[in-house]
């Protein structure tokens, strides 16, 4: 049944996919007191919890949730057409260039059309983007997450299997994605501040550049209005890193404010980003004090 839901939603105009989309996330903050106190309680972190802002949040966050249906499964060049890059060509010219790119595509517009623009590119071809992802637990899930890969895209399980994957891809000067502000699990992150509250923060990417020596670069498909399509915005962190794994994660967090002050209305504000994961101690606590 998902599946035809998806095969259904694929062949819909992007802009009603994005009305849909609209509907559903304020279904799920009506219906979910959870879900309305996570967004509620983020925006406000952020000090952004104004009625406006918060409508355009609501309804961004279930465009999120159902456009990934659509980018899936509709050609190459559909996706093409579809993003238009701000500075055009900027995407060529980073991957004209011998040195490895980690792309951060954070929870900030459409993570999935950064990552399905990046195959349509010719570059793509001979310099893949290998982008880590969770494995669902439903086989149904895992059978439509195996869209998301094409010519150009390749998917690395979340495990250290995948972050091997990652690791060849950037040490053979290709490129590879993550989500910067998905929290990690025990271990493999640092509590470092979020607008001003400590957050459970992956070291992944930190620790992927210092290795690989690859360059850094934010990634961002802000959503264009009335279901227009995507403008894709590139910006790099070039600061140096400085081999301190929670100082440089600090510092790409506050790069990520940054950016997400720009266009707060399309950031995930119903993710639950301050959770703590099981077995990891809370913020201030020693690891002896872990559930």
């Amino acid at each position: 049944m998902l599946s035809a839901l998806f095969r259904l939603l694929s062949r819909l105009p992007l802009a009603w996919v994005h009305v849909l989309g609209a509907a559903l996330g304020w279904l799920t903050y009506l219906l979910s007191p959870a879900y309305r106190r996570t967004l509620r309680a983020n925006l406000a972190q952020a000090g952004l919890d104004e009625p406006r802002l918060r409508r355009s949040a609501i309804a961004h966050a279930g465009r999120q949730g159902i456009e990934a249906a659509w980018l899936w499964r509709r050609p190459a060049s559909d996706i093409a057409g579809c993003v238009q890059e701000s500075e055009p060509g900027a995407l060529a010219a980073l991957l004209a260039r011998r040195q490895p790119l980690l792309l951060l595509t954070p929870h900030l517009g459409s993570f999935e059309a950064a990552a399905q623009y990046y195959a349509t590119l010719p570059q793509a071809k001979a310099r893949p983007m290998t982008v880590l992802y969770r494995m669902p637990r439903k086989a149904t899930l895992r059978a439509l997450i195996d869209r998301r890969g094409r010519p150009g895209l390749l998917l690395a399980p979340a495990s250290l299997a995948g972050v091997r994957m990652l690791m060849r891809s950037l040490r053979s000067g290709q490129t590879a994605g993550i989500l910067p502000d998905q929290v990690p699990s025990r271990g493999e992150g640092a509590w470092v501040s979020f607008f001003g509250r400590p957050a459970y923060t992956m070291t992944l990417p930190v620790r992927l550049a210092a290795a690989s020596r690859a360059r850094i670069v934010f990634a961002l498909c802000e959503r264009l209005p009335a279901g227009r399509g995507y403008r894709l915005r590139l910006v790099p962190f070039d600061e140096p890193l400085t081999g301190d794994l929670e100082a440089d994660t600090q510092r790409l967090n506050l790069a990520l404010e940054a950016l997400i002050r720009q266009c707060p209305a399309q950031y995930l504000w119903g993710y639950n980003r301050y959770k703590t994961p099981g077995g990891t101690a809370a913020a201030g606590a020693t690891a002896a004090e872990a559930p």
